[in-house]
């Protein structure tokens, strides 16, 4: 039976009462809402099984942007010979018809050189958080946490005792971890879920992708533009089927322009290993063969373990925890945050729960979540951002709203740089003219989308934004030059 350790708290009556907040999970969530808590007064534990930054720090949204940041590279020598510039060799020539002539991929790439550099890079970004924590006075510790039925937080730590931990306040912040088939279970090496890709050390010659969705379209873009023969598996009839009809659009064609092999409508049944090759059998029968597979087919909330149900939280039917706009759970005193929740499977609102959370908490000024106000981005290639009403979650086509959407093509920068692909979207609210959201496709959406973003946030007009400098040439001129066209009333260019 394992030894359960109290944990020991002195409390001096002479002393201002310290509120003890203890909080499950060490992502963006869990860290952010620690650090505030920390600053406010609180007397903090954090709670984390696997590393400090949790999964969003180590095995999911660091290490893929990372990735993401050495493809970009090769991604942008595809205009090389428009602009002048001679590479040697291309990736058909590099791999041995690892890729077609005229993919994005002109050079050769060391994987395992480029997954070391992400791995490092996931570590000292932990690293740094650490230190953060530390230095603000959060007390961390290494270990499974549960809540008990009287809302304690009991820790099995790696010395194999429990630790029980008083709480005023708990914060579940615990994450999702990658959603599993059982025909097609991963096995590292062949078979592979987004947290496993980072152990290859060869570039996969043929690589399968199942799921079009942002983690399957952002993998299958990168693994392109590294050199890999890419087939994108997709059971809707686009990719991003969540996304801006639009937007997913554009970067279809770009996929299949580099030599992407898309097949929509595509439902996969099993994958299974045969020698050093992958078969993936579509639930019409069809089988695609490829050196390598990954299965980027969503996720489940880890709530598993932790005691929910008999601390009276109330899950979702999708198994996500249940929470308000300033992250209250339904058990008094039990906040959640993050991806558990799936509000928003971002890091940026996971963070802007966390903090919320503690605000409220500990008796702050706060403005509960406003999920109109977020910016969101799908680091392909191009990528693809948005904020607020879109044609996504709003009725554009109703009297009420106006949309505009401009061609980066347009754009004098643009054409400098070699980009063709693209376009900047406005939405506003008839009568008003108030932007209310956009949708920009471009090489560094998320950056252009800010400024969207702050006319969103602030309520301005479209005649506002158009009415604001701009540096010319510049490509976020096409967000200024969009909102002109906007407040004209003039039609698409498409």
């Amino acid at each position: 039976m394992k030894e359960t350790l109290r944990a020991a708290y002195f409390f001096d009556e002479t002393m201002a009462v310290v509120t003890r907040i203890v909080i499950i999970g060490g992502g963006p969530g869990g860290y952010e809402a620690a650090l505030v808590a920390s600053r406010l007064g609180a007397d903090v534990v954090l709670v984390e099984a696997e590393g400090v930054g949790g999964a969003s720090v180590l095995t999911d949204c660091v290490p893929s942007k990372t990735l993401i940041a050495t493809a970009d590279v090769m991604t942008s020598f595809e205009s090389a010979e428009e602009l002048g510039i001679r590479v040697g060799g291309s990736a058909h020539q590099q791999h041995g018809g690892g890729a077609p002539a005229g993919g994005s991929c002109v050079t050769g790439v060391n994987l395992d050189k480029v997954n070391r550099r992400v791995k490092d890079l996931a570590s000292a970004q932990s690293v740094d958080i650490g230190e953060a924590l530390g230095k603000a006075g959060v007390q961390i510790v290494a270990g499974a946490g549960r809540l008990t039925p009287d809302r304690q937080v009991e820790v099995d730590l790696p010395d194999g005792t429990v630790a029980l931990y008083h709480a005023d306040v708990i914060l579940l912040a615990t994450g999702v971890r990658p959603r599993e088939v059982p025909e097609a279970m991963p096995d590292g090496e062949r078979i592979l879920n987004w947290k496993q890709v980072y152990n290859l050390t060869e570039l996969p010659p043929e690589l399968i992708v199942v799921g079009s969705g942002v983690t399957g379209a952002e993998f299958a873009g990168a693994f392109q533009a590294l050199g890999s023969t890419v087939t994108l598996v997709s059971s809707r009839d686009r990719v991003l089927p969540g996304e801006d009809a639009d937007a997913a659009e554009v970067l279809e064609r770009v996929f299949r322009r580099r030599g992407m092999r898309v097949l929509s409508r595509s439902r996969a049944a099993s994958a299974v290993r045969e020698g050093d090759r992958v078969v993936v059998t579509l639930e019409d029968g069809r089988t695609v063969a490829g050196s390598h597979v990954l299965m980027a087919v969503g996720s489940l909330p880890n709530t598993e373990g932790l005691g929910l149900e008999e601390a009276g939280v109330t899950l979702s039917k999708s198994g996500h925890i249940e929470v308000d706009r300033v992250s209250r759970t339904s058990a008094p005193g039990v906040y959640a945050a993050g991806d558990v929740t799936g509000v928003l499977l971002l890091a940026s609102v996971a963070a802007m729960q966390g903090r919320i959370a503690m605000y409220h908490a500990l008796g702050e000024a706060v403005w509960p979540i406003n999920l109109k106000r977020v910016s969101s981005n799908i680091f392909t290639s191009p990528e693809v951002a948005t904020v607020g009403q879109t044609n996504v979650n709003a009725h554009h086509d109703s009297p009420g709203f106006n949309e505009y959407k401009l061609a980066l093509d347009s754009n004098p920068r643009a054409k400098m740089l070699g980009f063709k692909d693209g376009f900047v979207k406005l939405f506003s609210r008839k009568g008003s003219d108030t932007v209310v959201g956009g949708v920009v496709v471009a090489p560094r959406a998320s950056e252009l989308i800010h400024p969207i973003t702050m006319a969103v946030d602030l309520h301005l007009t479209v005649d506002q934004v158009a009415s604001v400098f701009t540096v010319y040439p510049s490509l976020s001129g096409s967000v200024a030059e969009a909102a002109r066209r906007l407040h004209a009333g003039v039609k698409d260019e498409d």
